[in-house]
Parts: C-alpha cells; sequence; structure tokens
C-alpha cells in the first residue's frame, strides 16, 4: 500500500485500519490475549507497543518543540536494537490488563487522529520529521498508526489461526 501523501488520505488511511484493528480485537478474550505466541509475544503485547510507539511520535515532536535532540527511535535505541527495545516493553507493561491495554491503543489512536485532523498538508507534508531523515512528519505519523495497525492486525490473525 503507497503511503499516503496529503491530509486527507492520511486521516482516511488511519481511521480505515484502526477500525478493522479495533474489529479484530474487540471480542478476543484475555486469556486468549495474553497466552505468548511467536517470539514470546502476545496479542496484549502487540497491542501495548502499538500505542507506546504512537506514544513515542508525539515525544519526538516534543523534544524537537523543546529544542532539544529528538530521540528516534527513543533515547539511547538504535534501529537495529529494536528486538530487546521490544523485549523490554513487553516486560514493562506486562502487568497491564487487556482491557486496560486496549483502551490504551484507543486513547493513542484518538490522539493520533485529532493531530491530523488539527494538521495541515502543509505541516504534515511540507517537512520533514525533526531529528529524523527524509520522511515527513506525515509519513512519520502514518507510521506511527496506520501501518502499526496493519503489522498488528497481520500479528493477531496469525495468533488467532494458531489458537485454532
Amino acid at each position: 500500500m503507497p503511503a499516503a501523501t496529503n491530509r486527507e488520505d492520511l486521516i482516511a488511511v488511519t481511521r480505515k485500519d484502526y477500525a478493522k484493528l479495533e474489529a479484530l480485537i474487540a471480542d478476543i478474550p484475555a486469556d486468549l490475549a495474553e497466552r505468548k505466541f511467536e517470539d514470546d509475544t502476545s496479542i496484549k503485547d502487540i497491542v501495548t507497543q502499538r500505542a507506546h510507539w504512537s506514544g513515542l511520535f508525539f515525544k519526538w515532536l516534543d523534544q524537537a518543540a523543546a529544542g532539544g535532540p529528538v530521540h528516534i527511535p527513543d533515547e539511547g535505541v538504535k534501529w537495529n536494537q529494536l528486538k530487546p527495545y521490544n523485549a523490554e516493553l513487553r516486560r514493562r507493561y506486562a502487568d497491564m490488563s487487556w482491557d486496560d491495554a486496549r483502551a490504551w491503543l484507543a486513547r493513542a489512536h484518538g490522539r493520533l487522529l485529532d493531530f491530523m485532523q488539527a494538521g495541515t498538508d502543509a505541516s504534515l507534508y511540507g517537512q520533514t520529521m525533526p531529528g529524523a531523515t527524509g520522511w515527513t512528519i506525515g509519513r512519520y505519523a502514518e507510521a506511527s498508526g496506520p501501518s502499526h495497525y496493519r503489522s498488528a492486525a497481520k500479528f493477531i490473525r496469525s495468533c488467532l489461526k494458531q489458537a485454532g
């Protein structure tokens, strides 16, 4: 799927992909959501990771607005260290309930959508993401929302298939 290149398309793909993910997880019971699958990762783990990563997008924007360094993906973390970083996220959020994980994702989605709706084509696609190379703010917003929703849904469908 090609990346959105304007505000209207970004909002549309964000709504569409979140609705698909939300429908997919709506009826998953907590015991199944917390069962470990591939790489010792559960459905709940994927949901909390996606909410966390959405928050990182805003952390990057806040760091840039404060005039400080922007730590992408996170302070002290390089892109080639994502496996251990995500493993740490699984440990950090291990005690979060399934209901709380879904609620966090819904809040993160709402915040991202509000940001997109308040933006313009120029603010989203007329400049690169502070602290990053190449991608626009809109492209980072898409990576933090709908792209993550799609990858989460793919993982969750695989888990559901394995669970039978």
